[in-house]
């Protein structure tokens, strides 16, 4: 039976069937001039203020390796799609283009592309399934993340999602994406070893009911890890705390237990109680790390209303981006054979050619790719026929850290929790005025009246 996980030998195969047989159809045709794709984001969500730009790293790893190994080609040979001639060009399968994009950890909005590729049409055409997968479930993941670290106000954030997460690789790239946009760290052990990621955790409530008393399992999970957080409501949250201070009357000097978690009830009134218990006994220094459902906006009113909460565990509200849990994103042809391309939809009219981002100070202005205005490019040569450039060799530090800096420099109102007046992205005169000569010559009614058309040569028999 083949392996059931996605890895470099069979990614290739990570794709929509459309994707292969345009490419069946591209090589039937010649079609094989440069093309250019923007990966952009056509509207933000209603509870999102800006995104996070993220999976950038993991795109450029699947370009630089993407092949189409002999059991990938013998599975396509046993479909009734594609010719002989055309499988054994995909046997040489390589990426050899440019990618142009913003960094990981950039706010970016609406209509602005997170990336560009330019390639050879086929090759910039297929990678596109596996290009919109990987910008958008981290970019998803990172946006969400950075409203809770930034409700959290300095405290600490966990995350502990990955069992209600949408399967195994996204737990891993979603800590990953966690990790950029701030969140300290994970309880995701894979992400821990694979990503450098910090690790936590405290105990289950399985482990305080399977031993014979409350106290017991204190004791017996203090012998293992003496400088643990304690899970204090299995059974009664104050009476857990109590037996904490009791602890630290048992253990004297030996005593190391860092804190205790609340993962039940009013978090609120709970943590002030429990504060109240332990600064009786002299605990002032143990923590209350809460958990339970949180989001940005329960994180926020524990914050503002002065709870003694010093950490969060967050889990499936951040793991599933539970009130946006998509992005309205795209991957469309902007130019092709040296001539800029439109897309005519109705509501989906795109912006045609090669482009940049200039970030001012308050606004962005989206432009053509040779456009020299006033602000910073955002969009940065990443790969260069095929093989990163120092730019796409951003460490998971330089873009955590980068996240940092560019959230304290956006508008202090879109980092309000609720919606607020729209970050503006002008479009450059230039740019408007070829959209608009576009929108003028394309005749959606003639379908005769093309802005190119290509030389079609006989197709390839079908094996």
């Amino acid at each position: 039976m083949p392996p059931r996980w996605v890895h470099d030998d069979n990614a290739a195969l990570l794709t929509d069937l459309y994707q292969l047989t345009m490419l069946q159809s591209y090589f039937d045709a010649g079609m094989n001039d440069t093309a250019a794709f923007d990966l952009f984001i056509r509207r933000l969500p209603a509870h999102r203020n800006y995104l996070i730009a993220c999976g950038l790293d993991d795109v450029l790893h699947y370009l630089e390796t993407v092949r189409f190994s002999s059991e990938s080609l013998s599975y396509l040979k046993s479909l009734p799609h594609f010719s002989a001639a055309f499988l054994e060009w995909l046997g040489a399968f390589k990426f050899t283009g440019d990618v142009f994009a913003v960094p990981e950890g950039t706010p970016v909005f609406a209509n602005e592309p997170i990336l560009e590729i330019v390639a050879p049409l086929p090759q910039a055409q297929f990678v596109e399934t596996f290009v919109l997968n990987q910008i958008h479930g981290q970019t998803v993941a990172a946006s969400k993340a950075s409203r809770i670290v930034h409700a959290a106000a300095g405290r600490t954030v966990v995350d502990f999602g990955l069992r209600r997460m949408h399967g195994a690789d996204a737990g891993v790239k979603a800590a990953r994406a966690f990790y950029i946009a701030g969140v300290d760290a994970t309880s995701n052990m894979l992400a821990g070893r694979m990503l450098g990621i910090p690790v936590a955790g405290t105990m289950a409530h399985s482990f305080v009911q399977a031993c014979a008393n409350e106290l017991d399992a204190f004791r017996t999970f203090l012998r293992s890890f003496p400088a643990t957080i304690l899970l204090v409501d299995t059974y009664d949250t104050l009476a857990g705390v109590r037996h904490v201070v009791q602890l630290s009357r048992e253990l004297g000097a030996e005593f190391r237990v860092r804190g205790v978690r609340l993962d039940s009830g009013d978090l609120d009134a709970l943590s002030r109680q429990a504060r109240r218990i332990l600064d009786e006994a002299g605990l002032n220094d143990l923590e209350i790390f809460a958990s339970s459902g949180l989001d940005e906006h329960s994180i926020h009113r524990l914050v503002e209303s002065g709870a003694p909460i010093t950490g969060f565990g967050v889990g499936v509200k951040m793991a599933v981006s539970a009130d946006a849990p998509y992005l309205d994103n795209a991957y469309k042809l902007v130019e092709y054979a040296g001539r800029p391309r439109i897309k005519l939809s109705e509501d989906k009219v795109t912006l045609p050619g090669r482009k940049q981002i200039f970030r001012r100070t308050d606004h962005d202005v989206l432009a053509l790719y040779d456009e020299a205005l006033d602000g910073e490019p955002l969009l940065k040569p990443v790969m260069v026929g095929g093989k990163r450039t120092d730019a796409g060799r951003d460490s998971l530090h330089d873009a955590r850290m980068r996240v940092s800096k560019a959230i304290r420099s956006l508008p202090a109102r879109l980092l309000a929790l609720e919606p607020a007046e729209a970050y503006s992205v002008e479009v450059s005169p230039r740019l408007r005025a070829l959209q608009d000569r576009l929108l003028g010559s394309v005749n959606v009614l003639d379908p005769t009246r093309q802005l190119s058309a290509p030389s079609p040569r006989r197709p390839a028999e079908r094996s």
